[in-house]
């Protein structure tokens, strides 16, 4: 299999890492499925920030309710590119079901402080994903979102938080459609 030594979960897990063997790997893994979840999220407790992303990106697509705790943390990770793609899976629905999307109480505010001040300029639009997730039902939302697009020093940031305050694209087209 594409030059691997070893093909057991742990060994695919940790070369996400080799930027020679991380698009096999990731592909490999995403193939395994449910058998591979659990070494998944071990994963994201590896050293290398390539193999955290790796994982994160992973359980985007296999996530399960299990998993949504060590994203949540995952949010914190000390590398933006792992916050970044954690930020994303717990955003995305597209390939999660009501059962296992976080709901506001555990993502919201970790959303809200990142939107707010992380030093990484591609956090922060990834972090108003999140918030915005959350705005028609919830007013520290819509807030948070306002102060980023008047005063984020980002043009992406300031431009993704007004796709999700009312009146934004994103807002108004996953809003109740009105009868008419």
């Amino acid at each position: 299999m594409l030059g691997f030594v070893r093909t057991d979960n742990e060994a695919l897990v940790a070369y996400l890492g080799d930027p020679q063997r991380a698009v096999a790997a990731y592909w490999e893994l995403l193939r395994r499925k449910g058998d591979a979840v659990g070494v998944i999220r071990a994963g994201l407790s590896h050293e290398s920030a390539a193999v955290r992303e790796g994982c994160c990106r992973l359980l985007d697509h296999l996530v399960d309710t299990e998993s949504m705790g060590q994203l949540i943390t995952m949010a914190d990770d000390p590398d933006a590119r792992v916050r970044i793609a954690a930020f994303h899976a717990l955003a995305c629905d597209r390939c999660k079901d009501d059962a296992c999307a976080p709901g506001a109480d555990r993502v919201l505010e970790p959303a809200l402080r990142h939107l707010a001040s992380d030093p990484d300029p591609q956090v922060r639009p990834r972090a108003a994903e999140l918030v915005g997730k959350f705005a028609r039902a919830d007013a520290r939302a819509v807030a948070a979102l306002q102060v980023s697009h008047r005063q984020d020093p980002s043009p992406a940031v300031r431009k993704k938080a007004g796709w999700y305050i009312p009146g934004g694209a994103v807002y108004e087209r996953t809003g109740p459609r009105a009868f008419r």
